[in-house]
């Protein structure tokens, strides 16, 4: 199994009560932290306003920071789980990746979706077009990406995006471009869109979920004529790690405390469902033997969430220690 790393950035509220001046010194503290480490890639998300309300918090923007964790990184890979397509233009977010891939010396990945977060859609100007249109911009804006990428230049006249000629360089240093992680679980679109393009495929994590998005992955790659043991599937863990159950559930309970003050009662209670029985939760033999069972479903790419990581790094290490060598 592959591993990456969530840098907070905000978006969940786990940064409050360290002063913005001082947030790009912890998250690069962790960048640093999994570059020396046994992480693969450390990701960011791609939102503008926090969860699971949008209150005055700061989140800082994803794309500035994979230009900033290329510049203090050596060796681990860069990636947002996952870029909203519409909320830039994709000729222009294509020559923003390519440069940051040359200055990463080839490290960027692309993860890519087309957005949920109707509030920030709205309040940035752009509107909130249905699904169907929101899809469609995915599809579109991945043809774009891989035009000029591969070629240096796209040209494109679909029904959302327009380009001439659009020219891209210097193209990444990777070999054929930059990788691309489709993410969502979207049944009739969105796993079709993975079928046709991605490299790598993000969607649910539990074990139920995962195995169906795995079968109709599947089936959408024997429709379109693609190989689907080529497309690595990955999915997102929220962490609660302890030595004992009784930790783990104190853990969760200093999260909602944390919470609390800028969501209220109700919206941190639910966030704390976003744990409880999933795999990443319980003592490191736990989650070990949890990560075990999606391994041999498939995913073998897991990237990882520590609601703490930017007071205490103390369940990172444990997770360092006693989980990551039972399955890399």
């Amino acid at each position: 199994m592959r591993f990456g790393l969530f840098v907070p950035q905000g978006w969940r509220h786990d940064l409050v009560g360290i002063e913005p001046a001082e947030q790009w010194s912890v998250m690069k503290g962790l960048a640093r932290h999994a570059d020396a480490g046994p992480w693969e890639s450390i990701w960011v998300y791609d939102h503008f306003h926090t969860v699971p309300a949008p209150t005055d918090q700061p989140t800082h923007e994803a794309w500035t920071l994979m230009s900033a964790f290329a510049a203090v990184t050596e060796r681990v890979r860069l990636g947002q789980m996952c870029t909203c397509m519409a909320y830039r233009n994709p000729a222009h977010l294509a020559k923003v990746a390519a440069t940051i891939d040359v200055v990463s010396g080839g490290r960027v990945e692309m993860g890519i979706g087309a957005g949920w977060y109707e509030h920030e859609w709205r309040a940035y100007g752009y509107g909130f077009p249905p699904a169907p249109d929101r899809l469609g911009m995915l599809d579109e804006g991945v043809q774009i990406f891989k035009q000029a990428w591969e070629q240096g230049v796209a040209t494109l006249d679909g029904k959302h995006y327009q380009v001439d000629g659009a020219i891209v360089q210097p193209r990444p240093i990777q070999p054929g471009g930059i990788p691309m992680w489709i993410a969502g679980g979207g049944e009739k679109v969105t796993l079709k869109i993975a079928a046709k393009y991605a490299d790598f495929t993000n969607f649910d994590g539990s074990p139920e979920g995962f195995t169906r998005k795995s079968e109709l992955l599947a089936k959408h790659c024997e429709t379109v004529g693609t190989d689907f043991a080529a497309i690595v599937r990955s999915a997102n863990y929220n962490v609660a790690i302890a030595p004992t159950e009784e930790e783990v559930e104190a853990k969760l309970q200093k999260m909602v405390d944390r919470l609390r003050p800028y969501v209220g009662d109700e919206k941190a209670e639910q966030q704390v469902k976003a744990y409880r029985g999933l795999p990443a939760v319980g003592t490191p033999a736990q989650v070990t033997a949890n990560l075990k069972e999606m391994q041999e479903r498939g995913m073998t790419y897991g990237i990882f969430y520590f609601p703490e990581a930017a007071y205490d790094r103390a369940d990172i290490e444990l997770f360092e220690r006693e989980v990551i060598p039972q399955l890399a």
